[in-house]
């Protein structure tokens, strides 16, 4: 086994102390072999640095330097703690407690506390939505949903920096947290959810490290009786490690020096949790002696990708900045980094859809394909560019569009509507349907402006105003559709996008990623307002927006797409730019970087310019899309397919429109798909006008992707050219 091997696995324990050292490289090898007195390791993304720790465990443990019962490995997550403790059994280093910090502490209190307190644990609440909204209530204060969330997320930031009610708005204003209301009133909501949790005898996840701290601290006995249980501490992500964490190590911990920790600050993107890399930083000040350890072998990436994220960093400033490793790839070169730009985001999510079917169509695993953005809210579009283009797909951090409550709350308002809409005096006077959606929908919250901020409100607008613009949408597709046709649309999309995709491509928020690593990622929605966000403001937000790119940049194995779009929505004005981060690393931007390990920037650019040739050409021309009748711009995404004003005549052939409409039921029924993932109404009748008679005319219709005019351009063809088609879809 190599030390590029990704996966540790060995079919069976190392027979020997030596033998768990195998295969790992100097740097590697140095963190194992460091058994005595404080290390701290340094460890790229990529760099193998759980390999690293859990062999430095196994070895201490094998060469019975380390009792297996006395070290205590944490980290940040179940799935992280699961796979640490997979790796030692593996290694034979069966005993060893690998938990989260909550997980440890949540252990230690249930057992301390009859001892320390007296009785038996309060309850502890999973979530503690319902108790803020019961604190709001007491208080006579009105909290939607997305507030509710935003307050309950504040209340842990101000827990885990073990910042007390009184002392909110202080240390909100001087930590420049976005605040979702008035920092007095947070304050006066946090100190009523604290009465309420005594007055209900409950503690919530934050309580479990403050009581931990708290019996530690204050009865010296039991912090003795818990440190002579663990003599050796493992910390993993150090960088996302809060004051309220770092509290509770120390207690673990007390005046002995066995404590390995490893993380990498150019990796810090928690800090809106609390979470903060001066502990990384620091440690060397607090532990003159420690041992320091940099893992740079980058055995994840090409040199291509590497290239990047080093480029990306190389630009950053700040404390991390000056702590920033420089990756060295041990990989085989590969393609450059691709880089696209689109006219608007509904092409940008077509654009990365088609080249997805490309991939898989030619044997990439879509389990091996990520489409990365930057907020839950972009997700929704690239959804339905999968599902348009037949691809699986499985979220990843988020529910799924139509799973997410205020999207189940807007569809039952809208069936209702649908069904008494007679009766409503909201559909008073509204005649178009998109109207008539937003109505509706303006009872639940949308408006038709976004609210300031970010969080959990922004979000929620962001899933009412994807189901406004999929109404305006349906409309244009579908003349006279009625609220109850787009109720029955809405379902069929719900239906088709919750099919079984277990191994589908990933879609996934940039911080979802952290930890995760693909083949193939594509990292969309790469403009300013995005990435960085329009909310960050100060350079600390900034700089901590450039590290979730370079998180994300660095979740690429072997190929690398980035892309962004000029505008929101098609035929809106294209006054977006791409990110700042890739000022000087893109293909044409100023200051373009030099060669890389494996190619120079016109390797770059003839990637570009393969990336531009999958798009459409009517989607990537800048120029504004004009009527082919009357010569007004076109604006709507609908006329924009057509190329022409619904209003503007209409020389479509009424009976080949009718044909192809049949035909596509049939398509629709035979694969089990509702139609519009055979062909939209509007693509039907943007063909039916065209009459196309070769593959090169049908292939210029908006709405007939490459892979669609691979399965249905002969059946569509042949139709237009006033052929039968059997049910088989041969033309006879």
């Amino acid at each position: 086994m190599t030390a590029a091997t990704h996966s540790p696995l060995f079919p069976q324990a190392p027979d020997t102390a030596d033998a768990v050292l195998e295969g790992l490289d100097p740097e590697q090898r140095e963190v194992a072999t460091a058994l005595r007195g404080p290390v701290c390791v340094l460890a790229g993304a990529g760099t193998g640095k759980t390999r690293a720790i859990t062999h430095r465990i196994a070895y201490g443990v094998r060469a019975g330097i380390l009792q297996p019962s006395s070290v205590l490995a944490v980290t940040f997550t179940n799935r992280a703690a699961g796979e640490m403790r997979g790796r030692l059994r593996q290694l034979g280093a069966q005993g060893v407690q690998a938990r989260t910090f909550h997980s440890a502490a949540l252990r230690q209190l249930q057992y301390f506390w009859p001892k320390a307190i007296g009785g038996s644990l309060p309850r502890l609440v999973d979530r503690k939505i319902q108790l803020v909204a019961d604190a709001a209530a007491a208080g006579r204060i009105r909290l939607d949903r997305g507030e509710l969330r935003d307050v309950a997320a504040e209340i842990e930031w101000s827990k885990v920096t073990q910042t007390v009610p009184a002392d909110y708005p202080y240390a909100a204003v001087k930590a420049g947290r976005d605040v979702p209301r008035d920092p007095a009133e947070i304050a006066h909501l946090y100190a009523a959810y604290e009465d309420l949790k005594r007055e209900r005898a409950v503690i919530d996840f934050e309580d479990v490290l403050l009581l931990t701290v708290a019996i530690l601290q204050d009865r010296a006995d039991i912090a003795e009786q818990v440190r002579s249980q663990y003599q050796h501490f493992v910390v993993d992500e150090y960088q996302d490690v809060s004051p309220l964490q770092q509290r509770l190590l120390e207690l673990w911990l007390g005046p002995r020096d066995s404590l390995c920790v490893v993380g990498d600050a150019s990796q810090t993107i928690y800090s809106f949790t609390g979470a903060t890399p001066d502990h990384l930083l620091d440690f060397r000040t607090r532990h003159p002696g420690a041992t320091v350890v940099k893992l740079v072998r980058d055995y994840r990436s090409t040199p291509q990708v590497v290239h990047l994220a080093n480029g990306l960093l190389a630009q950053a400033r700040g404390r991390a900045a000056d702590h920033r490793l420089e990756l060295i790839s041990q990989r085989a070169a590969g393609p450059e980094p691709g880089y696209t730009e689109y006219t608007d985001e509904p092409a940008e999510a077509e654009g990365a859809a088609r080249r997805i079917r490309e991939l898989v169509d030619a044997g990439v695993p879509a389990a091996e394909i990520a489409v990365l953005f930057r907020t839950n809210a972009q997700s929704e579009t690239y959804e339905q560019a999968l599902a348009d283009a037949g691809v699986p797909y499985q979220l990843r951090g988020a529910e799924r569009f139509f799973d997410r409550p205020e999207v189940r709350r807007a569809t039952t308002a809208l069936r209702a509507a649908a069904r008494f809409g007679a009766n409503d005096s909201l559909l008073d006077d509204v005649v178009d349907l998109p109207s008539q959606v937003r109505a509706v929908l303006s009872g639940e919250g949308w408006t038709s402006h976004p609210p300031a901020g970010s969080g959990a409100v922004r979000e929620r607008w962001e899933s009412l105003a994807a189901l406004v613009d999929l109404a305006r949408d349906f409309a244009a597709a579908r003349s006279g559709a009625t609220l109850g046709d787009l109720v029955v649309e809405l379902d069929e999309r719900a239906n088709a996008q919750h099919a079984p995709t277990v191994q589908g491509v990933t879609l996934a928020s940039l911080h979802a990623a952290k930890g995760l690593e693909w083949d193939v990622v594509f990292l969309v929605g790469v403009a300013e307002g995005m990435v960085p966000i329009s909310y960050a403001r100060t350079d600390e937000q900034i700089e901590e927006e450039r590290r979730l790119l370079y998180v994300g940049v660095t979740r690429a194995r072997e190929r690398l797409h980035l892309s962004w779009a000029l505008s929101r929505a098609p035929g809106g004005r294209p006054s977006r730019r791409p990110s700042r981060f890739l000022d000087g690393l893109r293909p044409g931007s100023a200051a373009t970087v030099g060669r890389t390990a494996a190619g120079t920037a016109g390797g770059i650019e003839r990637g570009l310019a393969k990336e531009a040739s999958l798009v459409a050409p009517r989607r990537t021309r800048r120029t504004p899309a004009r009527c082919r009748v009357c010569g007004r711009t076109l604006t709507d995404p609908g006329d924009m397919k057509l190329m022409r004003c619904e209003d503007c005549p209409s020389d479509m052939d009424e009976g080949l429109y009718e044909r192809l409409r049949a035909w596509r039921a049939v398509q629709a029924e035979r694969t089990g798909q509702p139609d519009f993932c055979v062909f939209t109404d509007r693509t039907l009748m943007a063909i039916a006008e065209a009459q196309p008679a070769t593959p090169a005319e049908l292939s210029r219709i908006p709405g007939v992707l490459a892979r669609k005019l691979q399965r249905h351009g002969a059946d569509v063809l042949a139709i237009c050219a006033g052929q039968e088609v059997s049910d088989d879809g041969a033309g006879d």
